[in-house]
């Protein structure tokens, strides 16, 4: 389940046109998934996805969507790695002020990350800040931009307020990310490519003895497996930058070749809390955004009249108990029945398809193991091979308004030689509950007559 499936659920909506008996003989022929919502409406989608016209509105939306995000992602990254650069840049005469960096991969990712939360805690709300970077909003803006192609198609989609809400958490934590990455590579190729001298300088008045501390709370992630990762204090002491003049410190130019091992420091700082983190908010913003895609498949217009015509029955008028079967000796058929058992051994349909069969034994409450489509488009070879596969009782819906042919009765002959009961039920159209005319019943019970099979039975009105 995504967004493309979303979407195409949203475009087969809008133009279905398929009647209440074919989504129920889909939802009969679909018992895997019976009670489960929206695994119903994917197997819908999958099976009707063949009628959407090309190209395809899903694929067109998330295609633009892709793009975009893609674009922003490098334009975002080349700002990071940039920023990178700007930050770590080194003139030979003073040191560069690692409070900088930390602040950029350790504090501003937090910043954004709790931002991030609460804006997950309010998707639901009408009134969530999200509302003003919402895609609808963006998107006006961007179509103008598009082909006119692409913006007809995708202007037309109507997408939930809150799903909309969720692509824009998932998208905002893509484009973080290539930020931090960016930061981080700027830093490798930085240290790579430069002698630097790291140090560090603030107005405040922290003693080299806090700032550890500091900085011992910040590495807890990593400063039991990768203890030179963590400045010690000698290093912090001995990196520590007064901006006195334009000169620096005796002991820091005697020191400076141990101030470059602030970067492994640097470079965990940003892998952790600017790279880990994101990531793991990425993969909540993924959750979130499934569980969003779940709320507004359900919420689509048509997709519960669609569930309630996939599992409530049809229902056609019939006794509600069954009867004792009973012979009507003044009928034009002498082995005639009222009302039909609640199972067969088999239940076929001659030139009925199997999907529709599903529903008139749906409606008629009837349950069989074994159901199959007989006559029509069957070959002779096909309807010997479900003679073969026949036994016991079986019960054989016929179209009432169509008269028996001599190819119905040459098949119901060689079913009878190898079943022990055969039960012939017209049924009417779907229309009218699968009800029939009495005229239409005594047509067949005068060809039935005709055939004089002790074990053929009509079912009559």
């Amino acid at each position: 389940m995504n967004l493309k499936s979303y979407l195409d659920l949203f475009e087969l909506l809008e133009d279905d046109t398929s009647s209440r008996e074919e989504r129920r003989a889909f939802g009969l022929s679909n018992m895997l998934v019976k009670g489960k919502p929206i695994k119903q409406l994917l197997a819908w989608v999958r099976d009707n996805r063949a009628k959407l016209k090309k190209p395809l509105l899903s694929e067109t939306f998330s295609s633009t969507l892709y793009s975009m995000t893609l674009l922003l992602s490098i334009l975002v990254f080349v700002l990071g790695f940039f920023s990178g650069v700007g930050l770590l840049s080194y003139n030979g005469h003073e040191p560069v002020n690692v409070i900088y960096f930390i602040a950029m991969v350790v504090f501003l990712p937090l910043f954004t990350m709790t931002l991030t939360l609460f804006s997950m805690f309010r998707a639901n709300s009408s009134q969530s800040m999200l509302v003003h970077i919402s895609p609808a909003f963006w998107m006006e803006k961007i179509l103008r931009l598009l082909p006119n192609k692409i913006k007809d198609n995708v202007k037309e989609v109507k997408i939930n307020p809150l799903l909309s809400n969720w692509i824009v958490i998932k998208r905002s934590q893509i484009i973080a990310l290539a930020f931090s990455f960016g930061l981080f590579f700027a830093l490798l190729g930085v240290v790579a490519t430069k002698d630097i001298a790291f140090a560090w300088s603030t107005t405040l008045s922290i003693s080299p003895g806090t700032f550890h501390h500091f900085l011992h709370t910040l590495a807890f992630p990593w400063r039991d497996l990768y203890p030179s990762a963590l400045p010690s204090v000698e290093l912090i002491e001995q990196s520590q930058y007064f901006r006195l003049g334009d000169k620096l410190s005796e002991e820091m130019i005697q020191n400076a070749s141990k101030l470059g091992e602030w970067w492994k420091f640097l470079a965990f700082a940003t892998l952790f809390y600017a790279i880990v983190l994101r990531f793991m908010v990425y993969l909540l913003s993924r959750l979130g955004l499934n569980m969003a895609i779940k709320r507004s498949f359900l919420a689509l217009d048509g997709a519960k009249r669609l569930l309630k015509d996939m599992n409530e029955p049809i229902i056609s008028t019939h006794a509600p108990k069954n009867e004792q079967q009973f012979i009507q000796k003044n009928s034009a058929y002498a082995q005639s029945i009222t009302v039909l058992d609640a199972s067969y051994d088999s239940v076929q349909g001659w030139a009925i398809p199997k999907e529709n069969l599903f529903v008139i034994a749906d409606s008629m409450k009837v349950i069989s193991p074994k159901i199959f489509d007989v006559g029509g488009g069957n070959s002779l070879d096909e309807d010997n091979e479900i003679i073969h596969l026949s036994h016991g009782e079986v019960l054989l819906y016929v179209k009432s308004w169509e008269p028996p042919t001599m190819d119905f009765i040459d098949y119901l002959e060689s079913l009878s030689d190898n079943v022990d009961k055969i039960i012939v039920c017209p049924v009417g159209t779907q229309e009218d509950a699968y009800e029939t005319d009495a005229r239409e019943v005594n047509v067949w019970a005068r060809k039935l007559s005709m055939l004089g099979s002790k074990k053929v039975w009509l079912k009559v009105c």
